[in-house]
């Protein structure tokens, strides 16, 4: 199911997380899919363990994968990902605007303006 192409721009690392959430997504691996191992995964894509870990571990700060010690790395059971890493976003954000000790309405208006932005740039409405 995953593939790694040498002629890719985007790092090998990248490419399989990319992969892995976009199985994620489409319900092809569901909530507590266990996953191979680092070692049996860079063994069958020829890659070196740190690349399968990197990817592993970015998935796994998003809160789509988790670890569990040596019963091994699962598919989060949380319904949607994607709003998962929202809302983790999101409270990173919170957290982030309240150390610099501005109030909800700064944070509301920077997001805003963030939004709008945003939307522009990619020519949304």
């Amino acid at each position: 199911m995953l593939t790694v192409d040498p002629r890719s721009a985007l790092p090998p690392f990248e490419q399989l997380r990319a992969q892995i959430l976009r199985l994620i997504n489409e319900g092809s691996l569901a909530p507590e899919t266990r996953l191979p191992t680092v070692r049996k995964l860079a063994a069958d894509l020829a890659l070196a363990p740190n690349t399968v870990a990197r990817a592993y571990r970015e998935l796994e700060l998003n809160g789509v994968i988790e670890t569990r010690g040596r019963h091994g790395t699962f598919v989060c059971s949380h319904e949607d990902p994607i709003v998962h890493q929202a809302q983790k976003a999101a409270a990173d954000y919170v957290h982030q605007i309240r150390s610099l000790g501005l109030g909800d309405e700064a944070a509301r208006s920077l997001l805003e303006s963030a939004l709008e932005v945003r939307s522009t740039d990619l020519g949304m409405p």
